[in-house]
């Protein structure tokens, strides 16, 4: 019974809710696997098996950031020790790890922070046009009495009910975006402390090997 401006409103709220929802599950699902990948790949990094064959190992698919992260510092020293069979390395090699890594980490990132923009957005403005739908709601119900000349029940409760229901999808649909906003923020945040944590230990173990580097001496990175 209601008007299109009211459906309108009703159809936006409600897919947006859907999205949102898919989203939430999707980030669920990416942020545990995350972890866990993150975990495993963590265990073989300590384990004590050489760096150089963990990276011919994994750099061909590198299934997680801090697998990408590993090999772009990998290949970045494997780029200069190839050249440079000497054993006298550059002494901006440590940057170049640093910048590498830190250029993989800022990908990945940017890539988990896609679609964090839509649940800001449905968390912050899902009220304001469930609010729409409410006054919209209450001016036909204001229309309704001016119309018949009648005060009754009969004649406002149609307009009340849309612009409570209205209101209540606003809600439906922001309350979850921000809870889910929120708690995916602070999972990427700690994910990204957890990769630039690795990316210093890992810089600080080619740095040890880079300090011991001597003209004529191997270059490759034995192990942890």
């Amino acid at each position: 019974q209601a008007d299109w401006v009211v459906k309108s409103v009703i159809i936006l709220l409600v897919l947006a809710s859907i999205w949102s929802w898919a989203i939430i599950f999707e980030k669920l699902r990416t942020f545990k696997k995350l972890n866990r990948l993150a975990q495993k790949f963590e265990n073989a990094f300590w384990s004590g098996e050489a760096l150089d064959r963990l990276y011919d190992r994994v750099h061909k698919k590198p299934g997680e950031p801090m697998a990408r992260t590993f090999c772009a510092g990998m290949q970045e020293w494997k780029l200069t020790t190839d050249k440079d069979t000497s054993g006298d390395l550059s002494a901006s090699l440590p940057q170049r790890i640093d910048r590498a890594m830190a250029t993989s980490i800022n990908r990945d990132v940017n890539r988990l922070e896609k679609y964090m923009t839509f649940l800001a957005t449905v968390g912050s403005t899902a009220p304001f046009v469930g609010l729409f739908g409410t006054v919209w709601g209450i001016m036909n119900s204001f229309a309704a009495i001016a119309g018949s000349q009648n005060t009754s029940l009969a004649v406002v409760a149609p307009g009340i009910a849309e612009a409570l229901f209205a209101t209540a999808l606003g809600l439906v649909a922001a309350i979850p975006a921000v809870v889910a906003y929120n708690k995916f923020s602070t999972d990427l945040g700690r994910y990204a402390d957890r990769l630039d944590a690795f990316s210093s230990e890992f810089s600080a173990i080619l740095g040890r090997h880079f300090e011991q580097s001597r003209p004529g001496s191997s270059a490759s990175v034995s192990g942890v």
